[in-house]
C-alpha cells in the first residue's frame, strides 16, 4: 500500500515538476515516506490508546514532545516496524508512567537541569538521509530546543498536577535519549552526518 501510494504521488511530481533533480525528488520521496509512516503508526498508536482507555494522556504526551521533538530532532529507525514498537513503547508506556509516579521536587530539579543541558549539548541530532547541514539553522534548532525544555522545567516544577508535571519532565528525557550520541551507537546508525557535507576552503569534502 505505501509503494503504490508513494509512488503514484512521485509519478505526478515528476509530469508536473520536470525541472526537479533526481537528488530533490528522493528527498521529496524520502519526505512522503516520512509522512505515510508518521500517519499510520499514529493511527495504531491512538488505537491502541483508546483500547487502554488512555487516549487523552497519550494525545497530551505526543503533543508535548512532539513540540520539542520539532528542534531537537534524533534517531529515526531504519525500519518501520522497529519505529512502530519502539514508538508505542514510549508513547504509551510514558503516559501511563507518568499518571502513577510521583517524583520529589528536588529530583525533578536536578533532572530537568541535566536534561536541558544534554539537548543544549546534543541538539540538533540529524539523520543519514536528512542532514542539517546549514550552520544557522543548526543554531536555530539548538537554541529553540533549549529554550523549549527550559520552559518544560519551568512548567513541571511549578504546577500542581503530577501527570502534566511528569509529561513535561519525560518528554525532555524521552529527546534526550533520542538525540544522545550513544542512542545512535546501540542502533549503529551514524552521528553527526552534517559533518560529511562540510567543505574546506578548497572546496573538497571532509568525510
Amino acid at each position: 500500500m505505501k509503494d503504490i501510494l508513494i509512488g503514484s504521488c512521485m509519478k505526478l511530481i515528476r509530469k508536473e515538476k520536470p525541472q526537479l533533480s533526481e537528488v530533490q525528488l528522493e528527498q521529496i520521496e524520502y519526505g512522503l515516506a516520512g509522512v505515510y509512516l508518521s500517519i499510520t503508526k499514529l493511527i495504531i498508536i491512538i488505537a491502541a490508546a483508546f483500547l487502554l482507555k488512555i487516549q487523552r494522556e497519550c494525545a497530551c504526551f505526543l503533543i508535548i514532545f512532539a513540540i520539542l521533538r520539532n528542534n531537537a530532532y534524533g534517531i529515526h529507525a531504519t525500519k518501520s516496524w522497529v519505529c512502530l514498537i519502539t514508538s508505542s513503547v514510549a508513547f504509551l508506556g510514558i503516559p501511563m508512567i507518568a499518571m502513577y509516579v510521583t517524583i520529589p521536587f528536588l529530583a525533578k530539579y536536578i533532572l530537568g537541569v541535566m536534561a536541558t543541558i544534554l539537548i543544549f549539548k546534543n541538539s540538533p541530532a540529524d539523520t543519514k538521509k536528512r542532514p542539517i547541514i546549514s550552520k544557522q539553522k543548526r543554531l536555530r534548532h539548538k537554541l529553540l530546543a533549549t529554550l523549549t525544555a527550559i520552559i518544560y522545567v519551568i512548567i513541571s516544577i511549578s504546577i500542581t498536577n503530577n501527570f502534566l508535571s511528569n509529561c513535561f519532565l519525560m518528554s525532555i528525557l524521552l529527546a534526550d535519549f533520542m538525540i544522545s550520541p550513544i542512542t545512535y551507537r546501540i542502533f549503529k546508525l551514524p552521528y553527526n552526518n552534517y559533518l560529511n557535507y562540510l567543505k574546506d576552503e578548497k572546496g573538497v569534502a571532509i568525510c
